[in-house]
């Protein structure tokens, strides 16, 4: 069995295996809540179990210091700041952005760096997390959204027939989520018709975030939790811009700095993505990362396809289902 434990409330719950990777509410709170393997979640546990051992023996070995200073009188690195990462501007600021300009100066390489990209104060991230964690059920849901969008159309209907109930109820609590982060402008279902019917929203970022962009958030809050439930240190930044030596020009969807060491690129596509395979290999040449630390991020990618595509390339493919447990393998 799998399992689920609350951030929120500390529910912990077993769910079916087939639930792995999404994400799921809280039978007691409500709150977005991860799917992890049992293993997984039981490593978790023994790693931090063992770290706190550690800890109580360092703790009584070594004479007492100030925790804010070295031997040296030089400040020692505080602890990840503890922050709600869904609901937060302390990731938009220059400070949190600076060990990024820092790793990238070193590598004589110009960047600009979208601040606004990563405030979490609005609902991108919330939405983007329901929709990563069911994306089978809510494909549907996305494809007809973005079909009637470039149409130009004004609303577009979902339709029930053919669907089991309880994917009826997820899509039903889905676009409800939609209607009241105000991502549609009206979800209507009709039971005599057995569908349900969206009024669409034209605004620009709304067309983008359904166009792919929620692909890029769903990366970068799995990034985020996954570093502040390992209590690592993460800088972040998304739509980072690159200019390289030969004038050359390409945007990461995301990038990540974990304790100011650890690079990760997280390419997201939602389409289509094989044309751009040969752009990501000169990048990951220009910037002299692992294979590992690049990663293609495809939406809906079967595992056994991930697994070949990363066998013929040094690169790392992925489905959002698979990036979890591939940031677990990398830190």
């Amino acid at each position: 069995m799998a399992l689920i434990r609350c951030n929120k409330c500390a529910h912990l719950q077993e769910q079916p295996d087939e639930q792995i990777g999404a994400t799921v509410a809280c039978p007691r709170c409500v709150n977005p809540t991860q799917v992890y393997p049992t293993l997984f979640f039981v490593g978790r546990l023994l790693e931090k179990y063992f770290d706190a051992q550690r800890e109580i023996i360092r703790l009584k070995t070594t004479p007492a210091e100030n925790p804010t200073q070295t031997s040296g009188g030089a400040l020692s690195p505080a602890s990840p700041p503890a922050v709600d990462l869904s609901n937060t501007t302390h990731l938009v600021s220059a400070q949190q952005h600076e060990p990024i300009a820092e790793w990238f100066r070193r590598k004589q390489i110009t960047i600009q760096i979208e601040n606004q990209a990563v405030d979490t104060t609005g609902f991108f991230d919330e939405v983007a997390m329901s929709i990563g964690g069911n994306l089978p059920v809510l494909k549907d849901v996305l494809n007809r959204i973005r079909g009637a969008q470039q149409r130009g159309y004004s609303s577009t209907v979902i339709g029930f027939d053919g669907k089991s109930p309880e994917d009826v109820r997820a899509i039903t609590s889905f676009c409800q989520q939609l209607y009241d982060f105000s991502f549609v402008a009206k979800s209507i279902p009709n039971r005599q018709k057995n569908n349900l019917l969206l009024a669409l929203q034209p605004a620009a970022a709304i067309r983008h975030f359904f166009n792919g962009e929620w692909l890029e958030w769903f990366a970068l809050m799995t990034c985020l939790e996954y570093s502040q439930e390992r209590k690592k240190r993460c800088s972040c930044a998304r739509k980072l811009g690159l200019t390289l030596s030969n004038e050359d020009r390409h945007e990461l969807d995301v990038f990540m700095l974990i304790d100011g060491q650890l690079p990760i690129v997280i390419e997201c596509k939602s389409g289509e993505f094989r044309q751009d395979i040969d752009k990501y290999l000169t990048v990951r040449k220009r910037l002299g990362l692992n294979g590992k630390n690049i990663v293609l991020c495809i939406a809906g990618l079967a595992d056994e396809h991930a697994k070949g595509l990363t066998a013929m390339y040094d690169l790392t493919f992925v489905s959002e289902r698979g990036l979890l447990p591939h940031l677990s393998s990398l830190f």
